[in-house]
């Protein structure tokens, strides 16, 4: 019996020994993986904010390159605009011509009442006359 009690003081000594080697472990391990997966957090973090910043800029250069297309096409049809004007007003016997023509338009497509002022000879305009 004596030998059977030394092989149990030996396996009971033996899983004190590894629970003392895996308690120290731990505290010299833990501190080592937090160290690790905190420095892993932190690199993640850096890539994500780095390709948030290039994403940032490139919506930026998306956004300058959208501006300066319409801006080009803002001038083209101004340019459109300006050539038909001043085609129609040639048409029509200068800029006074097509100023009539305008206003000719206007009340021909105008469905609301519209005071017209008409400038008499001492280029005085009759204000209202009927009104009164």
């Amino acid at each position: 019996m004596h030998k059977k009690q030394k092989g149990e003081a030996a396996v009971i000594t033996l899983v004190i020994v590894m629970i003392l080697v895996m308690v120290g472990g731990l505290f010299f391990g833990l501190p080592l993986w937090n160290r690790w997966r905190a420095g892993i957090g932190g690199e993640a973090e850096l890539r994500q904010a780095e390709f948030n910043r290039q994403i940032a800029t490139l919506e930026a250069k998306q956004e300058l390159e959208s501006a300066e297309y319409l801006n080009q096409a803002e001038v083209l049809r101004a340019r459109g605009v300006a050539e038909a004007n001043r085609i129609v007003a040639d048409g029509l016997g200068g800029p006074d011509g097509y100023l009539r023509y305008l206003w000719i338009q206007g009340l021909s497509k105008g469905s609301t009442p519209q005071v017209i002022y008409i400038p008499t000879e001492a280029g005085l305009p009759v204000l209202e006359a009927g009104k009164r």
